[in-house]
């Protein structure tokens, strides 16, 4: 049985690699029938941030990766559901403490002294003679008896990895096939560290191995990790799961995505208004070609088009672009409703609505939505749109000038606040039918009707549809700005 896992660090917000990561596993398990597992991965005690766990399981869940094995939520409560837990790293230091042991048994494991000055001095040293820095072995001759005594008289340790000499490392990856690496170019790496508390390297296969992961699905960052990670599935004579490294998410300058360019956190993105589904949608086509010339596509179309085969060597540029652009798709494609209640949240940002519209003024919530919805890539983008009418600024332009200045505009502005006065029923269809009665009595046709009108009422020659706009205003707000005109 297919079995992956997204196994994250609880060390801060959810990078977008991240999610692209928790995805592609997400979508191999289903397509293969399999189980998808969340591992959290806390061994690195410094690095921890407090509620990174929480904020990472519900980030997965907000976004429709929901995990079959793992940390989960029962309310408030949390809860680990599956049969090869815990799945929290910490949980286990008894079961990583029982296989480090095997390790220095058998011979591929040692104990290791030596002082941070040293090793610093050593890369230093290396450095300077143009060599790869890497430990010098210096602690793999020691005596068990040389051992026990060091550590009797409370020296710090390390354990690392004893890499056999002139081996060569193989194993095939998904994406970029067969991979060779001698071992003389590895290092001993550090399984345990002082702290008792094991490196990735160590845990991640004890814990890939016991959890029965078929597939490793993981950025091409762990690349050069691998053949570590192989020789111990070689020292305790396991088989190796499938590897597949999936390529960097690149930012515009085709360096790996970072915060300095922008946002980089799935928070962020949903803090913004973004969609759940269109992210989701996104990301997925960054590094993996479906095999249809398509590009929307919901969660259960991706899974039945996914396969790993197809993801690509190259990195993927993140284009917030074209990001707009789908999540615009997937906003027009909702009910006004359901639109109105994801936009909710900065329409009140604005001020300009409140909490108790949402019951009793609802309708008029949502036409400010279906005014708007056309040009919004994202929910908090009805700010702008919002602003841009009720906080009135008049349009400095030779343009706008030129349309205020025409002899027909005194004339437009007189006959639409005595026919907006007469109106009782201040609706976009009344508003359409009382312009179109000034055309035919004074003669103002076309631009010369329509451009000064949006001038007067909204301050810009250009916006969404002027009717509606003027009807979300309303007639008193509409006629005190046509009968501030003056020339």
């Amino acid at each position: 049985m297919t079995r992956v896992r997204f196994a994250p660090s609880p060390t801060g917000y959810v990078h977008i690699g991240s999610l692209r990561t928790a995805l592609y596993n997400y979508l191999f398990a289903k397509k293969n029938n399999g189980s998808y597992i969340l591992r959290i991965e806390d061994t690195d005690q410094k690095r921890l941030i407090e509620d990174s766990m929480v904020n990472l399981i519900k980030c997965l869940e907000t976004t429709g990766i929901v995990h079959d094995e793992g940390p989960t939520f029962e309310g408030e409560k949390l809860i680990q559901k599956g049969e090869y837990g815990p799945y929290i790293q910490s949980e286990r230091l008894d079961i990583y403490k029982d296989h480090i042991q095997r390790l220095i048994d058998e011979g591929h494991a040692y104990h290791c002294f030596c002082s941070r000055e040293r090793l610093e001095e050593l890369r230093e040293e290396q450095r300077k003679a143009n060599q790869t820095p890497k430990y010098d072995g210096h602690c793999r001759t020691l005596t068990s008896e040389q051992v026990k005594e060091r550590i009797a008289n409370g020296e710090d340790y390390v354990i690392r990895l004893k890499m056999p000499e002139n081996h060569n490392i193989s194993f095939y990856d998904e994406v970029r096939g067969e991979i060779c690496i001698n071992s003389d170019e590895v290092d001993d790496q550090v399984l345990v560290k002082s702290d008792g508390f094991p490196t990735y390297h160590f845990a991640v296969v004890i814990d890939d191995h016991l959890m029965k992961i078929t597939h490793v699905i993981r950025g091409e960052e762990w690349l050069p990790s691998t053949p570590k990670h192989v020789l111990l599935y070689e020292a305790f004579g396991w088989e190796k799961p499938v590897y597949v490294h999936l390529p960097n998410i690149l930012n515009p300058d085709k360096k790996k995505l970072s915060k300095r360019q922008g946002d980089v956190a799935v928070e962020d993105f949903l803090a913004k208004g973004y969609l759940p589904e269109a992210l989701i949608n996104y990301i997925a086509l960054l590094g993996w070609s479906p095999d249809v010339n398509e590009e929307i596509f919901s969660m259960e179309e991706l899974v039945e088009h996914f396969d790993i085969k197809r993801v690509n060597k190259s990195g993927a540029v993140f284009d917030v672009n074209k990001l707009n652009w789908m999540n615009g798709e997937y906003i027009r494609k909702m009910t006004l409703e359901d639109a109105t209640k994801s936009a909710l949240p900065f329409m009140l940002e604005t001020g300009y609505v409140t909490k108790a519209d949402e019951i009793e003024r609802f309708e008029y919530l949502v036409r400010i939505v279906d005014t708007f919805i056309e040009k919004m890539d994202k929910f908090s983008d009805i700010k702008d749109e919002m602003k841009s009418i009720f906080e009135y600024n008049l349009e400095n332009s030779e343009e706008v000038t030129e349309m205020l200045n025409l002899d027909s505009t005194p004339v437009l502005a007189k006959a639409a606040v005595e026919k907006m006065s007469e109106l009782e029923d201040f609706s976009p269809e009344n508003l359409k039918s009382l312009f179109k009665e000034i055309q035919k009595e004074y003669g103002i046709k076309g631009k010369n009707l329509f451009m000064p009108a949006r001038i007067i009422a909204t301050g810009s020659m250009h916006g969404s549809d002027l009717m509606k706009i003027m009807s979300i205003l309303g007639k008193d707000e509409t006629i005190k700005r046509f009968s501030s005109y003056n020339r």
